[in-house]
């Protein structure tokens, strides 16, 4: 298996990809904490089945501190003692908001209830904004069968 296409040798793919970046940035520096969008983006990665994102998000994570036990329970949050409140509602959340995938098909109400208790306005319009950003990612680096196992932390930082 390997990489079919490079999206930064597409001009156009390359100026978008950067974009997104940027919009990363912006997210980054948001008051949602750093280490919940690690959490939130390893996990949308590990739903959408995008080695390439996991593989970036597990070592950014672990490069910023993040615990090997904690990053081997996210895929299975829901039964395991180690991630709080406010991050199990962001979990559920993101989730949800990945497996929108029939029509009608929306995030719960009790859902949507716990992360509104857990998070302010901007928080949680940066948590929304997070989720449809990666699954976005997910797709671009899934449909050229961008491959894991090479990220290095920091890599992206040229992309500024």
């Amino acid at each position: 298996m390997e990489t079919r296409f490079n999206l930064f040798d597409s001009p156009t793919a390359a100026k978008l990809a950067k974009r997104f970046y940027a919009a990363s940035q912006v997210m980054e520096k948001s008051p949602l904490p750093k280490s919940l969008q690690d959490l939130i983006s390893l996990r949308i990665s590990q739903i959408n089945g995008c080695g390439w994102c996991v593989d970036i998000h597990t070592k950014e994570a672990a490069a910023a501190g993040e615990t090997p036990l904690r990053l081997n329970l996210v895929a299975t949050w829901r039964h395991s003692t180690v991630f709080t409140e406010t991050e199990r509602a962001a979990l559920a959340l993101a989730e949800e908001g990945t497996r929108i995938t029939a029509p009608g098909a929306v995030v719960s109400d009790a859902t949507w209830d716990a992360a509104r208790a857990q998070f302010d306005d901007d928080q949680l319009g940066t948590l929304i904004c997070l989720i449809a950003m990666m699954n976005a990612t997910n797709r671009m680096s899934l449909i050229p069968n961008m491959l894991g196992g090479s990220y290095e932390p920091g890599m992206f930082a040229a992309l500024e």
